[in-house]
């Protein structure tokens, strides 16, 4: 199983970043996808969710409104889009895949397989 995160990249305060999530090694469309983010010295946290068929999305307070999750499952991947990006959502982002549970689990502990991180720097 291979989950390849890539896009991330030093942004100004109020820019845009798209970052995408390629998945191989697994039925695509059998799993949740979701993006978390880690940033210096904090724990890692729940971005948004998507269900499997990609109709029903779930965000962290932080991201609403500005940021946008959505799949493609012909081409196994994920993506987010963020906007009015802020100092505060400088992090590594990893993309996830979960099995059983819905697409508005955010605990990183349930999910089964972990993209290896992009990093996202907003500067100021």
């Amino acid at each position: 199983v291979q989950l390849q995160a890539s896009g991330g990249g030093l942004v100004q305060v109020g820019g845009s970043l798209g970052l995408s999530c390629a998945a191989s090694g697994i039925t695509f469309s059998n799993y949740v996808m979701a993006w978390f983010r880690q940033a210096p010295a904090k724990e890692r946290e729940f971005v948004a969710g998507i269900s499997r068929g990609g109709g029903s999305t779930e965000y962290a307070d932080s991201a609403k409104g500005r940021f946008t999750i959505w799949r493609d499952n012909a081409k196994n991947s994920v993506y987010l889009q963020m906007h009015t990006l802020r100092p505060e959502d400088t992090a590594v982002y990893y993309c996830a895949a979960n099995r059983f549970f819905d697409y508005r689990q955010s605990s990183a502990s349930e999910y089964d397989h972990w993209g290896q991180g992009t990093l996202v720097t907003v500067s100021s």
